[in-house]
């Protein structure tokens, strides 16, 4: 793992688990418990300070995580006159509100995130139907070139975001896929509708245009490229930044996604590429390398960069709120993301996603470098929605997650006495081996991915 993904990997998890612990530390201060350890990572500290209130903070080596340490009489004796500061003697509704504060911290920070994104302003692509493949459903139902897509089930899809969430959210549904499209010359809506049966429940990564047969509108426009990978075959080829491809094997490049179906549909096999280079066009030859994309696929690579291309402005919707409208849609996406996750993975526990597509710390890595590489806005947009995961997941009714202590202290107020050591004991252990074998599934994922 290169260092680049393994410091946004670091950066990204510092920044949710501090916000995540502080909530809890926060709540709990405010409920008269003492809290004993606030640490960012486990295993060996690296760094402590203590506060006035003998609080320990500490940096410990493993950024896989953090805890919040509280006086508990489950670790040790708690003397008679410290037991107003135990977490263990509080009320259930002071010890529920400490816990859920972990989570609910996520939350308000994925509305913070996203409000100052939206106060920012957001360009997003407006979805048009670009190439409709023969023979498949989109042809049928009749998608054209050029249409507008506007709704997806009834739902309002203004920009390639919003599609992108309806389509995800509908991975594993049976029944009618519904649009309503547009034509170029904006004479008419037309509805059209595909029937899904399971839509991709196991396909790993779906690819929602690819099964629905068409893809989503890209400029005709020059392949140029903008930088050559240092030791790639592109590099050894001669090819140079500012060249423009206009053929590969013969066939004509109409764009760069068309250039990449070609590249990457040819892995370990020699190109022969027409090349111009002020206005002389050279032909070249390479073998191009073959990578594991994120699902693992084997795809061919040659080592270059795209030059941005100008997209339409029709084509473009600038999104940008007042203060107070960007935290009202802020606090809606916060909703529709927690709504998003919880779906998920109810689908996941039913089998209507695969587990293929649980992702793990190389995964997380991948996505935060991918997002900071895109620019800052969309850095922050990757943080709202990863803070949102992490505070449902937390929620889970799973021992040794809060929403496992949410469980037993809720049976420990309905039976108004405390469970069993035994109980607890056995509780603890079943989840830590449910998060384990989670963990070891997400793992084995991103190696077999990486």
């Amino acid at each position: 793992m290169s260092f680049s993904l393994v410091g946004f990997f670091i950066l990204t998890l510092t920044i949710l688990v501090f916000v995540h612990e502080f909530g809890h530390f926060w709540v709990a201060r405010r409920c008269g418990v003492k809290v004993l350890t606030f640490s960012i990572g486990f295993g060996p500290v690296i760094f402590r300070k203590l506060d006035r209130y003998d609080t320990e903070w500490c940096i410990s080596a493993l950024p896989l995580g953090g805890y919040v340490r509280m006086l508990d009489d489950r670790d040790a004796v708690v003397a008679k006159e410290l037991r107003r500061e135990c977490f263990t003697y509080q009320s259930p509704l002071a010890k529920a509100a400490i816990v859920v504060a972990g989570p609910l911290a996520n939350f308000i920070l994925a509305v913070l995130l996203y409000s100052f994104v939206n106060l920012l302003g957001v360009t997003h692509k407006v979805p048009v139907v670009g190439e409709v493949r023969p023979d498949m459903p989109a042809f049928y139902a009749g998608f054209e070139r050029g249409q507008k897509i506007l709704a997806v089930n009834g739902v309002e899809v203004a920009s390639v975001y919003d599609l992108n969430l309806q389509l995800a959210a509908l991975v594993g549904e049976t029944g009618d896929l519904s649009f309503e499209l547009q034509s170029q010359d904006d004479n008419g809506v037309a509805s059209v509708s595909i029937p899904i049966t399971r839509w991709l429940n196991m396909q790993q990564r779906p690819d929602f245009y690819h099964a629905l047969g068409f893809e989503l509108y890209y400029p005709d426009s020059p392949a140029v490229i903008a930088e050559v990978l240092p030791s790639s075959p592109a590099s050894r080829a001669g090819i140079m930044a500012n060249d423009t491809l206009i053929a590969i094997n013969g066939l004509k490049v109409q764009h760069w996604p068309s250039a990449i179906d070609t590249i990457a549909g040819q892995p370990n096999t020699t190109l022969h590429l027409d090349v111009l280079r002020s206005d002389e066009i050279i032909q070249l030859q390479l073998v191009t390398e073959a990578v594991k994309n994120e699902v693992g696929k084997t795809v061919g690579r040659i080592g270059v960069k795209a030059m941005p291309v100008d997209w339409p402005k029709d084509l473009l919707l600038v999104k940008r709120f007042s203060f107070f409208a960007a935290i009202e849609h802020g606090c809606i996406q916060t909703y529709e993301m927690i709504v998003f996750t919880v779906e998920s993975m109810k689908k996941l526990i039913m089998g209507l996603i695969s587990p293929a597509n649980l992702g793990g710390p190389i995964s997380i890595a991948k996505m935060a470098t991918a997002s900071a590489g895109s620019g800052f806005i969309p850095f922050l947009s990757f943080l709202g929605l990863l803070s949102v995961s992490l505070g449902v997941l937390n929620l889970l009714p799973i021992p040794a997650l809060d929403g496992g202590q949410l469980l037993t202290i809720s049976a420990e107020a309905i039976l108004k006495r405390p469970l069993p050591d035994w109980f607890l004991l056995w509780f603890q252990q079943l989840g830590l081996l449910l998060i384990l074998s989670i963990m070891i599934l997400a793992i084995f994922n991103d190696i077999k991915h990486f």
